[in-house]
């Protein structure tokens, strides 16, 4: 049998629940999604924008959950032996049980925010620290005001590390959310145009990403950007906060993790550090100078941890890209091969920059060309055309030989195009499909990105489907 998570009694008393029907003596695990529950669960019936938890309370049982957490107001709807914790709002029961869980924790804890490069220094953090001791980290891209307090109250109560993503999109979403947590050491990996549809300007964003300083605990620590322009900003937020330890990442001089020299590979990085007085060469499992630059972030926090830093830099060779952000996929076309890059989960300028330069990057056969397949970057609000625009600089300096756009947005960035550059443009990512599709060529690189409501993993799924392929070959370093 699985290890109890938390006992029926526990859970009850955490979250002030009426019970209901016989409870199980505890559960193993925490769901809100009944088509994926697992056998001896807790089952929130959360109500969300589309659905409500409530009408698949039913689902949960039968696949096998333990017990569901259901609003009073509702409780009528189920069996009078249904197994239930009955309370006023499920959301703000999950936020309580997060409370109880964050005051059961011995652990270190480490949250991470930032415009980009949230969930790939918190899958770097996964895995440096749990090579040193059992590790919690927070799944998928659970950042926001129910995936935070769900990865909260999911954590096991004897791990030595736990690992979050903090994320927000309006300014004053950051602070519940890391008093939650209350971490030990903060990560900022970088300050970016990103939600400006919903702030003023780059220091609002910087504003509301210092936020996260507010929960760190007593003597706790944060990692910032030195090389970023919000950097003074963010330092003297956390110093009012009252954070006397600011240790600094980047390529600037006085920064305490500091980048040497990195040479970038098709696949992978070799990097030279100076990590708090310790020089370090070390591979890094996934490409691109921006992961180089957030692997200083994670190696300085993994030590204010306490985590050794020679073994935690060794484990970035193992490194591996999360789902469509950066996943590499060898396609089989014809006698030949391509390589499909997933960078389909979402888009901004600064990952957008990235990603191409990884493009850039890649490898290609004697009459390969390296091919963009991009959707549009959403919630640039005014500034969005000229975003869009300006993604021909990276485009250009990274030799990429042929693009297609899709959406009204991308439309900037067709127009701008020589002709020579310009693959074919559709308004939506499914009418592009088969114009990307039928491009592609051994000893190709294709590249596909944008934000996730524009739907980009249409065409990596198409691409994948047309071109049966496997996991594209690491390059040695």
């Amino acid at each position: 049998m699985s290890k109890l998570l938390w006992t029926s009694d526990a859970m009850a008393q955490a979250i002030r629940a009426a019970t209901q029907g016989a409870l199980p003596e505890g559960v193993t695990g925490l769901s809100i999604d009944s088509r994926t529950i697992g056998r001896g669960e807790a089952y929130f019936a959360i109500k969300g924008d589309v659905h409500d938890g409530h009408n698949f309370v039913e689902a949960a049982l039968k696949a096998g959950a333990g017990l569901a957490v259901v609003e009073a107001a509702q409780r009528t709807k189920f069996p009078a032996d249904a197994p239930l914790l009955v309370v006023d709002d499920v959301l703000a029961a999950l936020v309580e049980l997060a409370h109880a869980s964050r005051a059961r924790l011995g652990a270190q804890i480490i949250a991470v925010t930032g415009s980009v490069g949230k969930t790939s220094t918190k899958e770097a953090l996964r895995c440096v620290l749990s090579a040193q001791g059992e590790t919690h980290v927070s799944a998928a891209s659970f950042n926001n005001h129910w995936g935070v307090p769900l990865s909260l109250a999911r954590c096991p109560a004897d791990v030595r590390f736990a690992v979050f993503e903090i994320g927000m999109n309006h300014a004053g979403e950051i602070t519940p959310l890391v008093k939650m947590v209350r971490p030990h050491v903060a990560i900022v990996t970088t300050v970016e145009p990103v939600h400006l549809e919903f702030f003023a300007g780059i220091e609002a964003i910087a504003d509301a990403k210092a936020e996260i300083f507010t929960g760190v605990e007593p003597g706790g620590a944060v990692v910032l950007n030195r090389d970023n322009a919000q950097f003074a900003r963010l330092q003297r937020r956390a110093k009012k906060a009252g954070i006397s330890r600011i240790v600094t990442f980047g390529t600037h001089k006085k920064s305490e993790a500091r980048l040497i020299d990195v040479s970038l590979h098709a696949t992978c990085s070799a990097v030279h550090a100076d990590i708090l007085d310790h020089d370090i060469t070390y591979k890094l499992g996934m490409p691109g100078r921006h992961m180089a630059m957030n692997s200083l972030a994670v190696l300085a926090g993994a030590s204010l941890l306490g985590a050794d830093i020679a073994r935690a830099a060794l484990s970035l060779s193992q490194l591996e890209a999360p789902s469509g952000r950066g996943v590499r996929r060898a396609l089989e076309v014809g006698q030949g091969e391509a390589t499909l890059i997933d960078e389909s989960y979402n888009a901004n300028p600064a990952s957008m920059a990235a990603a191409l330069n990884v493009l850039g990057q890649a490898r290609i056969g004697p009459h390969g060309r390296r091919i963009a397949v991009l959707g549009d970057m959403l919630e640039l609000g005014p500034t969005g055309p000229a975003l869009h625009h300006g993604v021909l600089e990276a485009i250009t300096a990274n030799r990429v030989d042929l693009v297609y756009c899709c959406g009204p947005l991308m439309r900037n960035l067709w127009d701008a195009l020589s002709s020579g550059k310009r693959g074919g443009y559709a308004e939506s990512s499914a009418a592009l499909e088969a114009q990307a599709v039928a491009a592609v060529r051994a000893g190709d690189a294709i590249m596909v990105k944008g934000s996730l409501g524009s739907k980009m993993k249409i065409i990596v799924s198409a691409l994948e489907k047309r071109f049966p392929g496997k996991a594209a070959h690491e390059e040695a370093v």
